[in-house]
């Protein structure tokens, strides 16, 4: 499937794009920023050369029992975690980044629920830079314990040295004195201030009277807001994204209006029909704009 929106992309991530088909063939949903595969993403990242993705974002399952996922033994679910991580290093250019987004399980005698980012410290190749805490709102009551009410982010870097940072892309406006100075000078930088290592975006929602807009058929879909940080501050326009696992496609879609081609890789039909779905309506949505600007012209401010 192809889709109609018309974009110009970097010759080099035109380049990455013609590797890509070339190894694993036509992509099963294409248009000039995307190529989606309908297929394992670790088979598929094998077959790629090094070198040719500047960014990742993903949340591959959580081995907890959701439908997308048939649960391994623990050790097992970790050594395939492994596996993968060390394909998506391979893959990244030397300045590049990899963000890892998992949740909890439950180790029997151990943890309740522990952070699974944290059982996978010693399996990854990549520099560790920072996690980041998303504090989503919304979620279950616990009643021996706190209510839980966050997931990590692990920041991940190929070179702890050499990476991508773009601060002023992403600061926060809401600034308490943003006018207070010191020595005749502002103290704080007129585009905002250093967003916190923790980041408070609501939960994509779903039920009939409280659903997010946003809201697709895939039960843990990333909000788009999480996605347009990590994406502004990690990269930059032209730069190949990649989302291994990619669900309902929110990590294609932002991107696309960033203006970063996107790689992604989806097992699941169904899960690939509404990432496809997603694309597609922001692809006409796209297609009307450009036309009503031929029609009438650019406004004036």
């Amino acid at each position: 499937m192809t889709c109609s929106t018309s974009r110009v992309m970097e010759v080099s991530s035109r380049k990455v794009f013609d590797t890509v088909e070339s190894v694993l063939g036509p992509a099963d949903y294409a248009c000039p920023d995307v190529r989606l595969y309908n297929i394992d993403c670790l088979d598929a990242m094998r077959r790629l050369p090094a070198g040719i993705v500047n960014l990742t974002v993903t949340s591959p399952p959580y081995n907890i029992g959701k439908e997308y996922e048939d649960p391994l033994e623990l050790d097992h679910y970790l050594d395939w975690c492994g596996q993968w991580i060390h394909e998506i290093h391979r893959l990244t250019t030397p300045t590049g980044a990899f963000w890892l987004n998992l949740g909890y399980v439950s180790k029997p005698g151990v943890a309740r629920a522990i952070p699974i980012p944290y059982l996978l410290w010693n399996r990854t190749p990549f520099f560790l830079v920072q996690e980041v805490v998303w504090h989503y709102g919304a979620g279950v009551a616990a009643r021996n314990s706190f209510s839980p009410r966050n997931e990590k982010f692990l920041w991940y870097v190929k070179d702890e040295k050499n990476y991508t940072f773009n601060l002023d892309d992403v600061r926060d406006p809401d600034v308490k004195y943003p006018n207070q100075k010191k020595n005749g000078k502002l103290k704080c930088n007129p585009l905002g201030k250093n967003p916190s290592d923790v980041w408070l975006f609501p939960k994509v929602t779903s039920g009939s009277d409280r659903a997010s807009p946003e809201r697709t058929e895939h039960p843990a879909q990333f909000p788009v807001a999480v996605i347009e940080r990590i994406s502004r501050a990690c990269s930059n326009r032209g730069d190949v994204v990649l989302d291994p696992f990619m669900g309902s496609g929110t990590t294609a879609l932002v991107n696309v209006q960033l203006g970063r081609p996107v790689l992604g890789f989806e097992q699941s039909n169904r899960y690939m029909e509404i990432a496809v779905r997603r694309l597609g309506a922001h692809s006409e949505e796209q297609r009307i704009a450009e036309a009503q600007e031929t029609l009438f012209g650019s406004v004036e401010p």
